[in-house]
């Protein structure tokens, strides 16, 4: 059974960083490209950050870039979002996936695996 758990949300002030985790276990998907989306209270899910499968090749959402950074160690099937600068309108939940696409995308539809999610929350 695949699961997905993201770990490392909390409550911050603007300004402050936090560090996201995503474990993945049952299989393996250090050949997968994976990303992080957020969904705020009474707003659509949307998409954060990407990265592929090698970790070379990275995307990021225009509200986040140059503030978040997502890596990935294969060895322990993890994704990583480090979040600096944290901001009030970054408050969601952020959910972790999987895509089986092959490729870094920034669409829900490519991603056939999501984590529960973990709440984050700025105050400013």
């Amino acid at each position: 059974q695949v699961q997905l758990v993201e770990s490392g949300g909390g409550l911050v002030q603007a300004g402050g960083s936090l560090r996201l985790s995503c474990a993945a276990s049952g299989r393996t998907f250090r050949n997968y490209p994976r990303g992080w989306f957020r969904q705020a209270p009474g707003k659509e899910r949307e998409f954060v950050a990407a990265i592929g499968w090698s970790g070379s090749s990275t995307d990021y959402a225009n509200s986040v870039k140059g503030r978040f950074t997502i890596s990935r160690d294969n060895a322990k099937n993890t994704v990583f979002l480090q979040m600096n600068s944290l901001k009030p309108e970054d408050t969601a939940v952020y959910y972790c996936a999987v895509s089986r696409t092959g490729w870094v995308s920034r669409s829900k539809g490519d991603y056939d695996y999501w984590g529960q999610g973990t709440q984050v929350t700025v105050s400013s």
